[in-house]
């Protein structure tokens, strides 16, 4: 587990959040946070716009939330230059529908089912971030 980055872990429930720090922080990782896609977008500095807002190596990504979904986030984010080559890693409870609206999107390079494997989880955040540089 090499590869580190900063990822911004995008759900509404905070025991996934928690959990998720918990096993990324162990190998390194900055976590950063948001419990919906507005938070997220102010999180990345793009509504409001902020240049200093800190851009993410990878963002997990729930679907179904509050204020907005994690679709309408990712459809937000690849308008955006400073977030469109961001890979994203989809995690989610939702099955085969979201996972196909997700697979056409460019910058989804991942797609994870909840409940999920947390070594398989970290393995394939690894794999992400080594490809990404």
């Amino acid at each position: 587990m090499s590869q580190t980055g900063t990822i911004l872990v995008v759900d509404d429930e905070p025991e996934i959040v928690t959990l998720l720090k918990f096993i990324l922080e162990k190998d390194g990782h900055r976590i950063l946070e948001a419990c919906n896609g507005m938070v997220a977008l102010e999180r990345l500095g793009v509504e409001p716009p902020s240049p200093e807002a800190p851009k993410p190596d990878l963002i997990i990504l729930d679907i179904m939330m509050p204020v907005m979904d994690g679709y309408t986030l990712n459809s937000r984010l690849q308008k955006e230059a400073k977030t469109k080559t961001i890979p994203i890693l989809v995690l989610t409870a939702k099955g085969q529908k979201m996972r196909d609206l997700f697979e056409m999107a460019p910058n989804v390079a991942a797609y994870v089912q909840k409940p999920f494997d947390p070594k398989t989880l970290r393995e394939l955040i690894a794999s992400i971030l080594a490809a990404k540089r």
